[in-house]
C-alpha cells in the first residue's frame, strides 16, 4: 500500500469496522448503561471517520495528533466474551482491547515503511486510537476502582 489514499481508505474501512461491532454490541447486550456506552463508542467511530474522509481532500503532511499517555491498564487484561448480559466492566474491556487492536495496527504499519509521509500518518493514527484507549481506560479505573481518596 503505497497511496496515502488507499491508507486513509484502510483507516476508514477500520472505523466502519469498529462502528458496527459497537452497534452490534449495543444490540445485544440488556444493560442500559452499557448499552449507551456502545452507541457513544459506534457514534465516535462516526467523527473518526467523517475525520479520516476529510483527510482525502487536505494534505497529510500538516497533521499532528498529540500522543496519549498509555498506562496500558487494558493490556493484560483477560478479554471476556461477548454474550447479552454482558457487564458493564466487562463492556469497557472489550472495548479497549479493539482500541488496542487498532493502535497496534498502526504502529506496525508505521514501523514498517520507510516514506515518511506514511510513517507520519500511521503514528497519527496510532495516536489517534490511543487517545480512544486512554479515555476507556479512565472509566474502566473508575468502575472498577471505585474507591474515593
Amino acid at each position: 500500500m503505497t497511496d496515502i489514499k488507499d491508507i486513509i481508505q484502510m483507516a476508514i474501512s477500520r472505523e466502519v469496522e469498529s462502528y458496527t461491532f459497537y452497534r452490534s454490541v449495543s444490540d445485544r447486550v440488556k444493560d442500559a448503561n452499557l448499552k449507551d456506552l456502545f452507541n457513544e463508542l459506534a457514534g465516535d467511530e462516526t467523527k473518526h471517520r467523517q475525520f479520516l474522509e476529510g483527510l482525502l481532500t487536505k494534505d497529510v503532511k500538516d497533521l499532528h495528533i498529540a500522543k496519549a499517555n498509555d498506562y496500558k491498564v487494558g493490556d493484560s487484561l483477560e478479554t471476556p466474551k461477548l454474550t447479552m448480559d454482558l457487564k458493564p466492566i466487562d463492556g469497557l474491556v472489550l472495548a479497549i482491547k479493539k482500541e488496542l487492536e487498532a493502535m497496534q495496527m498502526y504502529t506496525q504499519l508505521a514501523n514498517s515503511t520507510s516514506d515518511f509521509v506514511q510513517k507520519s500518518l500511521f503514528q497519527n493514527l496510532a495516536a489517534m486510537e490511543s487517545g480512544h484507549k486512554a479515555r476507556l481506560e479512565d472509566l474502566y479505573v473508575e468502575m472498577a476502582f471505585p474507591e474515593k481518596w
